[in-house]
């Protein structure tokens, strides 16, 4: 049986990463001005892709750790896996990112990523990979186009119709069409343990994602799509979505989504066989 310790990771073209990013993941979509390509490989095949780069509001993101210098954090603007890989490899191969960068690139001292709980998912992979929760917000970033597709209101103000945009919405600051339903939630990866203590605001309990309504899971939304909130008999329970039994403590929950990571992490970011907009994100 293929393991999860059989996966390498290591830098890849950006080409090559957008190319497995816009088959895979649910957006089909690439973040233009990501820096940094992580290769995921099983037997010498290319089978996920990390990217990180510096944020699209990186003015506004930057003041979230005090001291932080400019280029001083990253965010991982994308996460895609197909499902040849085995159990696990999400969180094993974020794991070795992380660790690449500590390594190489000292001057970083944590990772921003955001889940996106209007579409995909509510951050399993995040949680189970020991970031913390700083923020859930109701969408109003990412809009419904008249053609349908959800575009970020930065591809909008900062792309090459700018000026028509502009135009159209009278010089604000704001995208247009339809508010996509749902929520964000922003965590943050700490390599330096000592920034964590000039995090500006305060961590947020997981239990604060089903309290506020944020929960989903591979695109469904409810208290049964809380990831990490399994109920008691999960373990031994076929059913991955039995009805639970009594509540968690925030500390249970983090231990149990670790303990459940050979599961929910080979489902989080990885697309559904039969139908690639129904699976769940890896970084968003």
């Amino acid at each position: 049986m293929t393991s999860a310790k059989e996966i390498e990771v290591r830098p890849i073209a950006k080409r090559d990463a957008d190319a497995l990013i816009k088959r895979v993941h649910y957006s089909g979509k690439v973040v233009r001005n990501s820096t940094l390509s992580l290769g995921v490989f099983l037997r010498g095949q290319l089978e996920g892709a990390m990217q990180f780069g510096p944020s699209l509001q990186k003015s506004n993101i930057v003041g979230l750790v005090r001291e932080t210098g400019w280029n001083g954090f990253l965010e991982l603007n994308r996460l895609a896996f197909t499902d040849i890989l085995p159990r696990n490899s999400e969180s094993r191969a974020l794991g070795i990112a992380l660790r690449m960068i500590r390594k190489h690139y000292p001057h970083i001292e944590w990772i921003v990523s955001f889940a996106d709980a209007c579409q995909c998912g509510d951050g399993t992979i995040y949680r189970a990979a020991g970031f913390i929760l700083t923020a859930i917000k109701v969408n109003k970033d990412l809009h419904i186009a008249e053609d349908g597709s959800v575009v970020h209101k930065m591809s909008q103000i900062t792309g090459k119709d700018r000026l028509k945009h502009f135009a159209a919405t009278g010089g604000r600051w704001r995208g247009t069409g339809k508010t996509l339903e749902g929520y964000t939630l922003r965590y943050i990866y700490f390599l330096n343990p000592a920034a964590r203590s000039r995090l500006v605001g305060e961590e947020l309990p997981f239990s604060a994602i089903q309290s506020k309504g944020a929960a989903m899971y591979r695109g469904v939304r409810g208290k049964q799509a809380m990831a990490g909130y399994h109920p008691v008999q999960r373990r031994s329970s076929t059913d991955p979505h039995a009805p639970a039994t009594e509540e968690r403590t925030d500390d249970e929950t983090r231990k149990a989504s670790v303990a459940d990571a050979s599961e929910i992490a080979s489902r989080e970011s990885r697309p559904a066989p039969a139908a690639r907009r129904a699976a769940a994100r890896a970084a968003s």
